[in-house]
């Protein structure tokens, strides 16, 4: 079997500018990691990564002074206490200001790992080695890092952009189906608000991702790390553009904190948010119904939810989404589709037509 290539991206912010490594076989190439590394390094993962990455990344380090603090797994530990439990095995290992921080994991991983090394005395470098297809592709690229509050997802973070994202292709082998299918909701997502033909793309060729081809694999996430590259790289702290990444999230994060963090994995949330986003979007004139049913057949072939929780009720929705970062001098502001392909903030909705939305509970597709 031929050897695929392994693409590298860059994130260009100028004298902090990284690279992003794609492909297979990367946990076994150190040198790509060890110009990014000091005497010391930290590797936080979690219960399920370490048994199966944790040595191949703990060879790469070998004649390094290294250590490792494994945290359980699910985003309900996404918290200040777990925060702190990587603050404790940084003092009592004695690391300094000069030591290096690897993320080994998903999102979870990553956002906690990039916050803590956001924060330990005062800023010190940070790797990212994601395994999971969300990760790859969305949030271990462009700094950002948080950790949740029972009251709001991602309330308490900081922008902080690691030294170098290595993504091992392989690691997606051992991932469950439901995750692969978690992390095709962000891939969608790239498509859906800025690139039409990669969308086309992806409707052609969604069985050869969800069978975990490497080559489709490979081009979805070098297709979503460039568009996000870029973006990241002419909006770093989401002050215009980079809003756009965030399509479903204001609807998808009220369903992850309402229904209680872990319930509803990020990407599913996310995806049942695309929807609501692309049904608020036909109601405003903007997507034709034809076109919210390419979304919905694409989002359900994907294996992913496309309806809200009934659990949670228009108010519900309201109060959740009350507590978001785009909101701006209280005004909630939206990510929706001005056709696909077009992504667009939206700083006014019509109340009425918001609150229609989120009552609505479309039948799922069965897909």
């Amino acid at each position: 079997m031929p050897t695929l290539l392994t693409p590298t991206l860059h994130v260009e912010l100028g004298d902090r500018r990284y690279p992003i490594h794609i492909g297979p076989g990367l946990l076994n190439q150190p040198e790509r990691l060890r110009p990014h590394l000091s005497q010391q390094t930290l590797i936080v993962t979690n219960t399920t990564v370490a048994p199966l990455y944790l040595n191949q990344v703990q060879a790469m380090l070998a004649g390094l002074r290294h250590e490792a603090v494994i945290l359980p797994d699910g985003e309900q530990y996404k918290t200040l206490e777990t925060l702190n439990t990587v603050f404790t095995a940084l003092l009592t290992h004695r690391f300094d200001r000069h030591c290096t921080i690897i993320a080994l994991g998903g999102g979870v991983i990553g956002d906690l790992a990039g916050f803590a090394a956001a924060c330990y005395q005062r800023g010190v470098a940070f790797i990212q080695i994601p395994t999971t297809l969300l990760a790859q592709v969305d949030s271990s690229v462009g700094g950002k890092t948080a950790v949740n509050h029972p009251l709001g997802k991602n309330m308490i973070g900081a922008f902080y952009q690691p030294l170098c994202v290595l993504a091992d292709t392989d690691t997606l082998s051992t991932l469950p189906d439901r995750e692969l299918s978690a992390g095709l909701a962000e891939v969608i997502k790239y498509g859906l608000i800025r690139d039409l033909p990669f969308l086309e793309w992806l409707e052609a060729n969604l069985g050869a991702l969800l069978a975990r081809d490497a080559g489709a694999l490979s081009t979805a996430i070098e297709r979503s790390c460039r568009a996000k590259a870029n973006i990241v790289a002419a909006d770093e702290r989401e002050t215009g553009e980079r809003a756009l990444l965030n399509l479903g999230h204001t609807f998808g994060h009220a369903i992850e904190t309402g229904m209680g963090y872990g319930q509803w994995l990020h990407g599913e949330a996310v995806a049942t948010g695309t929807i609501m986003a692309a049904e608020l979007s036909a109601r405003l004139g903007w997507l034709t119904g034809a076109e919210v049913a390419r979304v919905r057949n694409l989002l359900d072939r994907a294996r992913l939810p496309l309806s809200p929780p009934p659990a949670l009720t228009a108010d519900d929705f309201l109060r959740l989404m009350a507590v978001d970062k785009k909101v701006k001098g209280g005004q909630l502001r939206l990510i929706l589709l001005r056709g696909l392909g077009n992504g667009v903030i939206a700083d006014t909705v019509d109340p009425r037509l918001l609150r229609e939305t989120l009552a609505t509970r479309p039948p799922a597709m069965g897909g």
